[in-house]
């Protein structure tokens, strides 16, 4: 674990309620002078403290307003099926995330599509026909609500 001051935590908060924030108002909010907040932003990126910055989508703009956890389990659940598995798994374009777990299912996959039809197929076409695959379950999501700032342990 990387030791954090009560600075670096200031620019980490200020950083996760809005990523595109300028250096200057960043410095303002934690109060000091651009160049230190800069110096240790930069010092954060380069201690892996940081690790980039994301964009976020409306997936009912977008056409995806269908969300769904699917709960995978491999069978022989090999080190090569496994990484096999993730690996294609998250390469799909309805997929937003890959949970590789323990416990009776050794993946959630978290997809967003077009409808209902669409994730039908998704599990039915894509899913059940990898031979890997010993079951499937797939739960609807109604609500996604993200906390977009975590805290550093101290």
């Amino acid at each position: 674990m990387t030791a954090l001051d009560a600075l670096d935590t200031a620019i980490l908060a200020e950083l996760q309620s809005d990523a595109r924030r300028s250096n200057r108002d960043v410095a303002s909010a934690v109060g000091v002078s651009p160049t230190t907040a800069l110096d240790r932003t930069r010092a954060l990126r380069d201690r892996g403290v940081i690790t980039g910055a994301s964009l976020d989508v409306d997936l009912s703009a977008i056409g995806r307003p269908v969300q769904a956890m699917i709960a995978v389990r491999i069978r022989p659940p090999s080190r090569r099926n496994i990484e096999n598995f993730r690996n294609w798994a998250s390469a799909l374009p309805d997929t937003l995330g890959v949970f590789v777990t323990s416990g009776n299912e050794d993946f959630l996959i978290h997809v967003a599509v077009p409808d209902n039809d669409s994730l039908y197929a998704f599990v039915i076409d894509k899913l059940t026909e990898r031979a890997e695959i010993a079951d499937v379950r797939t739960s609807i999501v109604y609500e996604h609500l993200r906390n977009r700032a975590i805290s550093p342990v101290v």
